[in-house]
């Protein structure tokens, strides 16, 4: 298992556990970026040069023990190869129209990795507030993937391949050409690995949200958790409600039962829901109340499994043998 902790006493620290979270050990923590990192645009139009922040997100390669991705603030992406001890960055990533990235509300973070298990050199990437990448080469060279996203606010011109919020993706391993995207606004869907969208958002009382998920079993069914709007994060009339869709998408149900219905002031931020490979799939989610609801029935019920907690940020889960 890997962590990473960003504070600022101490600075960025990963840290790796060989014991399923029993002991921790730091590991290297030697980011840097791999060329003169230049500079990217603020909404301001003034430019900014690059800066290492925070890690967002740790992904292990499914095919390779020692291998292990990071993705940081401002927006690029780390591999290791000896399992978090030295890291390297693949920096074709920023060569895909880099210096038009912007942040968004939260900084302009790569928090979302996506790997294919049956290959390991497809490789998907969101940024905030950049977009969606794609690397059919193991990382070395990149493309955007946006055609169709619209973001008419912040981008008038649909053309524009770089410059969309993109809070999250999400992906079957059994269909690695479909993915899954909560967008700013919209629900979107991609059925030709990430080449073109259309959304889906269908009847959801709001398409603004964070987290979006695939059930384990059923590479149709995918999850979702609205909240207001961008400026007011929490669920739509104080109701804490996920959403599911078994038809990729469009056709929208309300899953309700055991969680709170009134006066919910709640967010679920983007790494905060996740899924079991039990037959039934559990789902679980964290909020920012400090609460962690799980369902052992695809949804069906809820039942809060701790409170009282700090913000969620992420919800990880392990199907133990």
């Amino acid at each position: 298992m890997y962590a990473s902790q960003s504070t600022g006493w101490f600075g960025q620290l990963i840290q790796r556990s060989n014991d399923g979270g029993q002991t921790w050990e730091p590991v290297g923590n030697n980011f840097a970026y791999q060329s003169t990192p230049g500079t990217h645009l603020w909404y301001d139009g003034t430019q900014h040069p690059w800066e290492f922040k925070p890690v967002w997100r740790l992904e292990p390669s499914l095919t390779d023990p020692d291998v292990v991705y990071a993705g940081v603030e401002d927006a690029a992406l780390f591999r290791s190869a000896d399992a978090g001890q030295t890291w390297q960055e693949l920096g074709g990533l920023r060569d895909a129209k880099g210096h038009l990235w912007q942040p968004g509300a939260g900084g302009m973070c790569l928090h979302t990795i996506i790997l294919d298990p049956a290959n390991p050199r497809p490789i998907f990437v969101a940024i905030s507030a950049a977009g969606a990448f794609r690397s059919d080469d193991d990382g070395q060279t990149w493309l955007p993937v946006n055609k169709g996203l619209i973001s008419a606010f912040e981008l008038p011109d649909s053309a524009t391949e770089v410059g969309h919020c993109v809070h999250n993706l999400a992906m079957h391993p059994s269909r690695p050409e479909v993915l899954f995207m909560q967008k700013h606004w919209d629900v979107m869907r991609s059925d030709d690995s990430g080449d073109s969208w259309h959304e889906v958002s269908g009847n959801l009382p709001s398409d603004f949200g964070f987290p979006i998920a695939v059930h384990a079993h059923e590479p149709n069914t995918i999850y979702v958790v609205p909240i207001k709007s961008d400026s007011e994060h929490y669920p739509p009339d104080g109701k804490l409600r996920v959403y599911r869709s078994r038809s990729g998408g469009s056709e929208w149900e309300p899953l309700t039962n055991g969680l709170p219905q009134s006066d919910c002031y709640v967010n679920v931020l983007r790494s905060a829901l996740a899924v079991d490979t039990l037959p039934s799939c559990g789902i679980y989610f964290g909020t920012t109340g400090g609460q962690v609801y799980a369902s052992a029935d695809s949804g069906d019920t809820w039942a809060p499994i701790v409170r009282d907690l700090p913000a969620v940020l992420s919800v990880e889960v392990q199907t133990l043998p």
